[in-house]
């Protein structure tokens, strides 16, 4: 069997693969609400099986290769705060995924994906930064692509692809529907029926719509103000067939993605989030802040003190200056 689970392999069964033809897998999403109808673990789920599928084809695609899937890890930053999310800082975030990169690249494996199923904006900074500390430290290839990924899929780039894979064009009424689409709305609710059905509450069918403008999603935890239930989007029309499709379109990209990082044609950054380019979101972004408001400060507050003592008259003879 070429696709390994990290937890159940000996250390010499690992010792025993071929570096150069073994890709690590390193599943991360956090544990948040995902509206009345959905369990908190949807990002995990998602980012499991997105991870399991790239597994599969990977060694599918190239005869005599290993895949490691690592156990899923239960973190995510920027995320809807309710009961049952479990928040975990950026910083952790990121720091966590250089500790486990750090110790496979130590163990000399050179491929590293991350999967993920959450969009948070700095989670997915959190992750491109881990990523390309690892890579840079210690000359493997460790990439984060999902959340270039979502980004295209969410702006509607792959809309054709869907619409092909499912065999029908989408509605203008269904079209709308996926621009609004956010959290816990039409496509996880289709993924989680794809899925696990059995953990998906029979209410979802009666859930109305959430629409949200751009300037009411800037607010934090805007879903669940002002008698929000958690979920941005259209539930109720979620259809595992559309679950489907759009994911065998997100994985033949996803495919492309790896196929470029494994042969070297493609380096991780060229496929960061769109987000990785936002200073404020970038997890010393604040820290690094503070550290130069601090020190701009002080030396503000020296070149003023050595102003005043150069706009001083001199002191006579014999009468020190005060």
């Amino acid at each position: 069997m070429s696709v390994h689970r990290l937890e159940e392999m000996s250390t010499v069964a690992l010792d025993a693969l071929d570096r150069a033809r073994t890709v690590m897998v390193l599943t991360v999403s956090p544990l948040e609400e995902h509206g009345p109808h959905l369990p908190v673990g949807v990002d995990a789920f998602a980012a499991r099986h997105f991870a399991e599928t790239i597994a599969e084809r990977v060694v599918a695609a190239r005869p005599g290769w290993s895949v490691v899937l690592a156990p899923t890890l239960h973190l995510g930053s920027f995320t809807f705060e309710t009961t049952g999310t479990v928040a975990v800082r950026q910083r952790v975030v990121r720091d966590a995924l250089v500790d486990y990169g750090h110790a496979l690249a130590k163990s000399g494996f050179r491929f590293i994906l991350v999967a993920n199923g959450h969009a948070g904006p700095g989670h997915l900074n959190a992750l491109d930064e881990a990523a390309a500390i690892v890579s840079r430290r210690h000359g493997v290839t460790m990439a984060s692509f999902t959340g270039h990924l979502a980004w295209e899929f969410l702006r509607g780039r792959y809309t054709d692809a869907i619409e092909a894979e499912l065999g029908r064009s989408l509605t203008a009424e269904e079209r709308q529907a996926f621009a609004e689409d956010a959290h816990g709305g039409w496509w996880e609710t289709s993924l989680m029926l794809l899925l696990r059905p059995d953990l998906v509450d029979e209410t979802y069918r009666t859930l109305p719509p959430a629409r949200y403008s751009l300037p009411q999603r800037v607010v934090p935890n805007y879903p669940l103000k002002n008698g929000g239930r958690g979920y941005v989007g259209h539930p109720a029309l979620g259809d595992p067939a559309f679950a489907k499709a759009t994911t065998e379109v997100l994985m033949r990209e996803a495919m492309t993605i790896v196929e470029g990082l494994l042969d070297g044609h493609l380096k991780p950054s060229d496929r960061h989030s769109p987000f990785f380019q936002v200073p404020f979101l970038r997890t010393n972004f604040w820290r690094g802040a503070g550290i130069t408001t601090a020190v701009v400060a002080a030396a503000g507050a020296g070149l003023a003190a050595w102003l005043r003592s150069r706009s001083r008259p001199p002191s006579k003879p014999g009468h020190p200056r005060l």
